[in-house]
């Protein structure tokens, strides 16, 4: 088992965890606000930008992510640090932030 810090950029939080152990479960134990709902990596909800360092998610992409959005970003209910890390929690994939936008613009339209 191997041990590494995660770093929560512009929040000042910061993980020892091992590689093990999810970064969402490391974050629910030690006390530090991380977003989630399902936990299985459906919703997309816990994801965060992958500033620097690496994580372990390989069934992320059969999941939300696409294999390009999973180079970027983590879902950190499935991954595992693979390095220290540094990640922007609140960053969602293009893919979602797509969706959104689509979503807001169809609502805008029958609003009218």
């Amino acid at each position: 088992m191997t041990e590494y810090t995660v770093e929560f950029v512009g929040t000042g939080e910061t993980l020892e965890m091992a590689d093990t152990q999810t970064i969402l479960g490391a974050c629910i134990e030690a006390g530090i606000a991380q977003e989630y709902s399902c936990r299985v990596g459906m919703c997309l909800a816990c994801s965060a930008e992958i500033v620097e360092g690496e994580v372990a998610q390989q069934a992320a992409v059969a999941r939300g992510l696409t294999e390009e959005e999973a180079e970027d970003f983590a879902l950190t209910c499935m991954a595992r640090p693979q390095s220290d890390l540094k990640l922007d929690r609140g960053k969602y994939p293009p893919s979602i932030e797509d969706d959104a936008a689509a979503d807001g613009a169809d609502g805008a339209a029958a609003d009218d």
